[in-house]
């Protein structure tokens, strides 16, 4: 077995009967960081202690004892999630120490199921980017090309799979942020349905938008993880009291008589070709696989990229509101000229610790709920949000998946964009909807561009069917057979 390009399924198999070692893996998988993190830049902060824990799981498996349904498998966590003893600083100069007491339930969950989390990954500034260029610690890059962006917010945590330094990771998705990623590193990416998995442990961004999820090579190997970090959670009010179901062990290939949607809005002009052909080609596997396509209109989505920046900057307002200088968080160093007053003392404080994109979507969103403007936006963001959501369960009525693009282009080149946010934004032009109106969403490997750079084809599914487009991911990754790796493997 090559470790490096194992599936985690291979590799958690492979632990449980001792023909590799947990610690084995690991260490292959430190020694792929070391080699490619310096250029990649995939991590932020690496866990020292993953052989000690895989040792541990050696001695276990040694004496007969249980090991997991993830027994041995590295997953690298997004810097956005807490795990207790590990650095955690959402990649801002606002949480540059902060270790955290406790972990996220999900990382409770993972290393119940016998995964050893291998470090902390990359992403955009408090989660607030599509690029993974507003991190505090520096630009990722995408293992397929350096010179092209990986994607945001969770692009570490995509880079960390498609370059081999982890099997899997996790990401969170508030408004399309492990799907794109996803889609420019060529692997697999869900959003479940909001609830799905607990947000307790998570730092908000946008509390009503925000959901974690996991990133892997294959779609079995993200149903498994899945299945792992899922559940109610009593310290999450917002988690969802839903049956977990075994969606690894119910993958059905059979897609006779499924009916696939297709958005008319997903395929306007501005689709670039290049995607374009790599959706027509997923249709057409859909076509001969015995599904029903039916084109739909859901003519609210033109307004989701609006509402979602109205909806989320407002919320990342409150949430960021927290971060003073204060009670925690980065402070200012008043030594040598102290401040005048307290709101001097915050200006500063926040001022040095916040990058611009963060202060960029604080000011928005402050603007949005302020006395004279709140009914006007905020308020006329969340009736457009209720009706884009009535809109999609009337869509899931007449078909049970819908099926397009995750982004108009494939990934773009480092610093073209990033001097023009508005174009940035549109860059979730078909991903902000799904977190809008709470549904599950999957990128698939469907391609590659001219260039070399993959090209994703995005699943929707109905609230809570994430075992129907782990159906349809699965028969698109079966007949594309897509064995590419980058270079770096």
């Amino acid at each position: 077995m090559q470790i490096l390009t194992a599936s985690l399924s291979e590799i958690a198999q492979a632990v449980r009967s001792r023909k590799v070692s947990a610690r084995e893996v690991v260490l292959a998988h430190l020694a792929q960081i070391e080699k490619c993190n310096p250029r990649l830049n995939a991590f932020i902060t690496i866990n020292h202690a993953a052989e000690k824990q895989a040792l541990e799981l050696d001695e276990r498996i040694a004496k007969g004892l249980e090991a997991g349904p993830l027994a041995g498998v590295p997953v690298a966590i997004k810097d956005q999630i807490c795990t207790r003893g590990i650095k955690t600083t959402a990649a801002s100069k606002m949480l540059h120490n902060f270790i955290p007491p406790y972990s996220a339930t999900l990382v409770e969950k993972l290393e119940q199921a016998g995964a050893v989390i291998i470090g902390k990954t990359n992403q955009d500034e408090f989660a607030m980017g599509s690029s993974t260029e507003t991190s505090a610690y520096g630009l990722a890059r995408n293992p397929w090309n350096s010179d092209y962006v990986p994607g945001g917010s969770s692009g570490g945590s995509a880079v960390a799979v498609a370059g081999g330094m982890s099997p899997a990771a996790i990401g969170t998705d508030t408004g399309g942020s492990i799907r794109q990623p996803a889609s420019f590193c060529g692997i697999v990416g869900i959003k479940p349905t909001y609830g799905r998995v607990s947000r307790y442990g998570v730092i908000a961004f946008a509390s009503s938008l925000d959901q974690a999820g996991p990133m892997t090579r294959t779609v079995l190997d993200a149903a498994i993880v899945l299945e792992n970090i899922s559940g109610l959670d009593a310290k999450d009010s917002t988690s969802a009291n839903q049956h977990v179901p075994a969606w690894s062990r119910s993958l059905n290939k059979s897609l006779k008589g499924l009916r696939v949607g297709l958005p008319k809005e997903y395929f306007a002009t501005e689709l670039g070709s290049e995607t374009r052909k790599v959706i027509e080609g997923a249709i057409d596997i859909l076509r001969l696989s015995g599904a029903e396509l039916t084109e739909i209109s859901l003519p609210l989505t033109q307004m989701a990229v609006p509402v979602y920046y109205l909806v989320a900057t407002s919320e990342a307002s409150s949430n960021l509101a927290r971060y003073d200088g204060v009670r925690y968080g980065y402070r200012a160093n008043f030594s040598e000229m102290p401040a005048e007053d307290l709101a001097e003392f915050y200006c500063r404080s926040r001022g040095e610790a916040f990058g611009v994109e963060v202060k960029r979507r604080i000011i928005l969103g402050t603007y949005a709920l302020s006395s004279g403007y709140y009914e006007d936006y905020y308020k006329k963001a969340s009736q457009v949000r209720r009706l884009l959501r009535d809109q999609y369960v009337e869509a899931f009525k007449k078909c049970d998946v819908l099926l397009g693009p995750v982004t108009t282009t494939p990934a773009f080149k480092i610093g073209c964009k990033s001097t023009d946010p508005v174009e940035m934004y549109l860059n979730d032009i078909y991903t902000t909807s799904a977190n809008l109106t709470g549904i599950p969403g999957i990128s698939i490997p469907g391609g590659f561009a001219a260039n070399g750079m993959p090209i994703g084809v995005q699943i929707l599914g109905g609230h809570f069917q994430e075992q129907l487009l782990f159906n349809v991911g699965a028969v698109l990754e079966e007949a594309l057979s897509l064995k590419e790796f980058p270079n770096v493997l």
